[in-house]
């Protein structure tokens, strides 16, 4: 879906064209090795649960008085590092011309630097194998998660925290072109982060990269498997995974969808032109609404999410001990979408999801996201639309083809997780939707995971699990 389109015969585009069919054909090799080559799924299961044993961390509540490091700032309330580094939670004011309520305060998530996410890939044995982490994080549910080669921000690798180096780090910073499967900025969570992004990188290694005691080489055949397991997976390493290219999308010919790329262009773009939204940073004491006890800062109707301070000891992070505050969401979170087939091709329902931390107003996300108890409050009419159609889904279990119950980032949140959900809808399921939602072929959102911004998190990790189904 790139603007600029190379001659069709060109030299460059004959040899471009080789090497992505070469790409793909590896790729779906990788798929269809379920059982892996370097470590068997028994092997995997037995190493991970080791990790855990491992890397167990000791994560305890505390008040914000006993938070090391970390402090709220006199002038505004905003509690950030002594440092100036790492992240800071920060007051913001929105306004908006989207959804049920259109002006509100909160506390955000303020973390400018960009992080790099990276999984190295090598051929073993003629299959292409990816290098994983087992990775303990204070937030997670389990503690320990599958994580990529590299997960790291820039105050991470260069070292702020007086912490040891990061693994693996020097395959990412300055790869071999030619070696670069994917490299794209993505988002993260557009109502916890205020314009987080992160680079999602795949590089394709020699083999003088070799597993360390915290590592594993997996296929992309039991990556799917795995991703299917409760809270086993990391998010990061879901993010990373939708941005390699697609081997199942095919041509854009041979997959022509009910919308062609121009008009899904047009349309994203239209979205973001039409949709308003200002944003203005204010001190966290002002954010109204907002309680501060010195256990957490809070809404006062009790709904959405609470800012808590933890204290954490590790034997094997880069730092031993640490604390920190974390976001720590209000109930179970749900991502779903909705799939049908329109004229014999594959379609995605997409939605125009206009958040607060988004950089340019809207991006694409699931057919419903939302945390069903936020919505408690409100009249029915303004009910997240196709949520019924979602719900439904558990009463005709043979419709649905993905349901897990996943964490999102365990540095940043605590114990927050969503039910992912890929629903088959009926033949007579309608196909024209409202203005915010579009039905997309995998071809198209393929190439939309080629640039900056197009999908959010929530739907980057949909796409990973679609390309586990038959």
């Amino acid at each position: 879906m790139d603007s600029t389109v190379e001659p069709l015969h060109s030299p460059g585009s004959t040899v471009s064209s080789r090497r992505a069919v070469a790409l793909s054909s590896r790729l779906a090799a990788s798929a269809l090795a379920t059982e892996g080559g370097v470590m068997s799924n028994e092997a995997f299961h037995a190493w991970f649960e080791e990790r855990q044993h491992t890397h167990a961390l000791q994560v305890s509540r505390i008040p914000f008085g006993e938070l090391r490091g970390w402090g709220f700032a006199p002038d505004t309330g905003n509690l950030r590092h002594d440092s100036g580094r790492f992240f800071s939670i920060e007051g913001l004011r929105i306004r908006s011309d989207y959804g049920p309520v259109r002006e509100w305060c909160q506390p955000i998530i303020h973390q400018p630097e960009i992080g790099v996410l990276g999984i190295a890939v090598r051929e073993i044995d003629g299959v292409l194998h990816c290098l994983m982490q087992a990775k303990p994080e204070p937030g997670n549910a389990n503690g320990v998660q599958l994580s990529p080669t590299v997960q790291a921000t820039k105050s991470n690798y260069t070292r702020v925290h007086g912490g040891s180096s990061v693994p693996y780090m020097d395959c990412f910073i300055d790869p071999d072109p030619r070696r670069v499967l994917a490299d794209v900025l993505q988002s993260e969570q557009g109502s916890w982060f205020f314009r987080k992004r992160n680079r999602n990188m795949v590089v394709e290694v020699g083999p003088e990269v070799e597993a360390g005691e915290d590592f594993c080489w997996v296929t992309l055949g039991q990556l799917g498997a795995l991703l299917r397991q409760p809270d086993l997976v990391n998010m990061d390493a879901r993010t990373v995974l939708s941005c390699i290219p697609d081997w199942r999308a095919g041509s854009s010919t041979a997959n022509a969808g009910l919308h062609s790329d121009t008009e899904l262009r047009s349309w994203v773009t239209t979205r973001r032109a039409r949709h308003e939204i200002s944003t203005q940073p204010l001190p966290l004491r002002e954010a109204e609404g907002w309680r501060c006890s010195p256990e957490a800062i809070s809404h006062e109707s009790g709904l959405f999410f609470s800012i808590v301070a933890v204290d954490v000891s590790s034997h094997r992070r880069e730092v031993p001990a640490w604390s920190q505050p974390l976001l720590a969401p209000h109930g179970l979170g749900m991502a779903a979408l909705l799939v049908k087939r329109i004229g014999g091709v594959p379609h995605a329902l997409l939605s125009a999801r206009v958040e607060p931390g988004f950089l340019d107003v809207v991006e694409l996300g699931p057919t419903v996201q939302c945390t069903p108890e936020s919505y408690a409050h409100l009249p029915a009419g303004d009910r997240p639309r196709y949520l019924d159609a979602v719900l439904d889904s558990d009463r005709r279990p043979e419709r649905t083809l993905f349901d897990a119950v996943l964490s999102e980032e365990g540095g940043r949140f605590l114990d927050a997780r969503s039910r992912y959900l890929i629903v088959d809808v009926d033949e007579d399921f309608p196909t024209e939707t409202p203005e915010d939602f579009r039905w997309v072929t995998l071809c198209q959102i393929n190439e939309l995971l080629k640039h900056s911004h197009y999908l959010n998190v929530q739907a980057r990790t949909l796409v990973a699990a679609m390309r586990t189904l038959p």
